[in-house]
């Protein structure tokens, strides 16, 4: 059945979620390469020989006892090199590098496997696929040679931290801080998500639509902005190696006791009980057997005495010193964002909540929320779904003493809209009964203009200023107020909306009488 399928590339784990029209996402299991809790598949390849067309894919290398294993065959950690240095060489062939596959080829084989495995009651429509915001662009390279080798008529990407923060709920034009700990690195990302009142909300930016690629498409990349980032390369792998290190000093840190060593953190990380010792087994060898037993505070204590928590404080105050710069205190974010296995242990947790405690903490979803919100920012996709014109509303400014345009949806906005966007109107007078709504579009800007210096022609950008808006042809619609209002008392509550028709949708209630406004049609959006 037709739907859509985001597939959120991970440096140690690949999530995929599906979403049928009308229907909730859910996270889609790809036996045999995902896990059965959660259904995530181990970003893995193991090619038996140079050039081997089938590797082992994800739970595969892990069932094979190869996750840790020395060699070339091995390919991980590929996620963060996509994009980063050169063009991508030709994915098909999958050819072999000094042994490795190159990052793009390793990502293509890996996705190409992943497609091939869907269920036969699944076709997907539309592919969004996630990308972090320093590679966006080398994403999208690879994804235009990936496009033709799959049979999908629509493909979109996202941004990692938008994906993340709307697939946990958080409303654009947030300022999140996304705490990402992977199984091999440490990011921290301070971020200012597209949209709030009166812009354009974050959408994914098309790469194919209706089987036709749009690569000459002037879509704007739309990206968060990044205030501040700061990252390393330790990862919950590590945190495994510590685990085994100190319970089996000894030990080689061989395939099987590592991922002993993952699965009492996990175990631990779930558990309520702060001094419940569990257990697990490691056979490394036919044979033998090794015992891994832990408590949570031994592991909280564990981790501390390695530097885990004196290493996060100093990526946490290369972010503030960022954030700093730009006039931000961290106290004053809208979220704290935790994404990634292991940022579920409630050491990190209570980590965050002491750092920052005036910060709301939204982590109910980490593993998932990247895939989930690239869903939610693909919704019904269509090309007429964008305004090509804006709508305003003229508001009484007081500092001023006069009217001027407070932008409502601009060129670009998608529709329908996912979320209102609310507004507060206060009265302008003493004895105020009603009050006026008039709307009106705002023109188009020349914002460049070309200036001759050396008898060379030079573009130049216009600095943007206020503007023109002509007032809809339409009576302004008059709100009554009662009881009367007085100057400056927030009076009514507005919502604004854009339905499925393309028509503007108001929604409110009168804060002085608590009355819900009648819901009414404003008119049609060009």
């Amino acid at each position: 059945m037709g739907g859509t399928l985001a597939l959120d590339l991970g440096s140690s784990t690949t999530v995929l979620a599906w979403q049928e029209p009308g229907q909730p996402p859910r996270l889609l299991p790809l036996p045999p390469f995902s896990l059965d809790d959660p259904e995530v598949v181990p970003s893995l390849l193991w090619l038996q020989q140079p050039g081997d067309p089938r590797p082992l894919i994800g739970r595969q290398v892990l069932d094979a006892g190869l996750a840790a294993a020395a060699g070339p065959g091995l390919i991980r950690d590929f996620k963060r090199r996509i994009g980063a240095s050169a063009p991508p060489p030709p994915p098909d062939p999958p050819a072999v590098d000094a042994g490795w596959l190159a990052p793009e080829q390793a990502a293509t084989l890996l996705v190409q496997r992943l497609w091939q495995a869907l269920p036969p009651t699944i076709a997907p429509q539309r592919l969004v696929l996630t990308a972090p915001i320093e590679t966006y662009r080398g994403y999208r390279a690879w994804l235009r040679q990936l496009a033709a080798q799959l049979p999908v008529a629509e493909m979109a990407l996202v941004d990692e931290p938008t994906a993340a923060a709307i697939g946990a709920g958080l409303a654009p034009g947030s300022r999140v801080l996304v705490v990402d700990l992977g199984g091999g690195t440490i990011d921290l990302s301070l971020v200012a998500l597209e949209g709030g009142q009166g812009r354009a909300a974050p959408i994914a930016q098309l790469l194919r639509f209706a089987g036709r690629d749009l690569d000459d498409s002037r879509q704007a990349l739309r990206l968060a902005r990044v205030i501040g980032k700061a990252g390393s390369g330790l990862g919950g792998r590590d945190l495994d190696r510590w685990i085994a290190a100190s319970l089996h000093p000894q030990e080689p840190p061989s395939p099987a006791l590592l991922q002993a060593a993952e699965r009492l953190k996990c175990r631990l990380s779930h558990s309520d009980r702060e001094g419940e010792e569990l257990l697990e087994l490691a056979r490394p060898e036919p044979g033998r057997q090794l015992e891994l037993r832990l408590d949570r505070r031994g592991l909280e204590t564990l981790l501390q005495q390695r530097g885990l928590l004196d290493h996060l404080d100093g990526l946490l105050e290369a972010v503030a010193a960022a954030a700093r710069r730009e006039g931000l205190e961290l106290g004053r974010l809208d979220a704290v964002l935790p994404v990634g296995g292991s940022s579920r242990m409630p050491l990190i947790r209570r980590w965050l909540q002491q750092r920052l405690a005036a910060v709301p903490l939204h982590g109910q979803r980490p593993v998932e929320a990247v895939a989930l919100g690239a869903l939610a920012l693909t919704p019904n996709v269509r090309l007429r779904d964008v305004l090509a014109h804006g709508v305003s509303l003229r508001c009484w400014d007081r500092r001023s003493d006069r009217h001027r345009w407070h932008p409502l949806f601009l060129p670009g906005q998608p529709w329908p809209t996912e979320r209102p966007l609310e507004l507060v109107l206060a009265a302008s007078r003493d004895g105020q009964r009603e009050l006026e709504l008039v709307l009106g579009e705002p023109q188009p800007q020349e914002r460049g203009e070309v200036l001759f210096e050396n008898d060379l022609p030079v573009l130049r950008a216009r600095p943007a200023g206020a503007a023109p808006v002509v007032a809809w042809p339409a009576a302004p619609l008059r709100l009554p107020l009662q009881p009367a209002a007085a100057a400056g008392e927030d009076r009514l509550r507005l919502r604004f909306s854009i339905d499925a028709e393309g028509v503007l949708q108001l929604e409110g209630e009168d804060l002085g009488s608590g009355a819900a406004l009648e819901p009414l049609a404003l008119g049609p959006l060009r």
